[in-house]
C-alpha cells in the first residue's frame, strides 16, 4: 500500500537520495548518441552522469564568461561621458536630492 510519506523512487533502493526518470525524447536521444560517441567505452547510466557534469559545467563557464564580459564593457565605457557633465554636477544634484 502507498503511504504519502514513503516516495516510490527511494522505496526499496539502496539510497535515500531522490531518484527520477528522463523519457528518451529526440533531444535526450541525441544526447546520449553524442556522449556515445564521446565515451564508447563507458557505460549507459555513468555517460548521463557525465552529461549532466558536462551541461552543469558549461552553463557554470557561460555565466562567468558572460560576467567576465559585463565587467569588460563597463570598464571600456567607464569616463566616457566625463565632458557631458560641469565640474560640480553631481555634488550639486545631490544636494537637491537631500532638500
Amino acid at each position: 500500500m502507498y503511504h504519502p510519506d514513503t516516495r516510490w523512487y527511494t522505496g526499496g533502493m539502496p539510497t535515500t537520495r531522490p531518484r527520477f526518470q528522463v523519457t528518451e525524447t529526440p533531444e535526450v536521444e541525441r544526447a546520449l548518441k553524442v556522449a556515445e560517441t564521446a565515451w564508447p567505452d563507458v557505460p549507459r547510466a555513468e555517460r548521463v552522469l557525465r552529461l549532466l557534469q558536462a551541461g552543469a559545467d558549461a552553463l557554470e563557464r557561460s555565466a562567468v564568461e558572460q560576467r567576465a564580459r559585463r565587467i569588460a564593457a563597463v570598464t571600456a565605457s567607464a569616463g566616457m561621458l566625463d565632458d557631458a557633465y560641469e565640474p560640480g554636477y553631481l555634488e550639486r544634484l545631490r544636494e537637491e536630492w537631500r532638500e
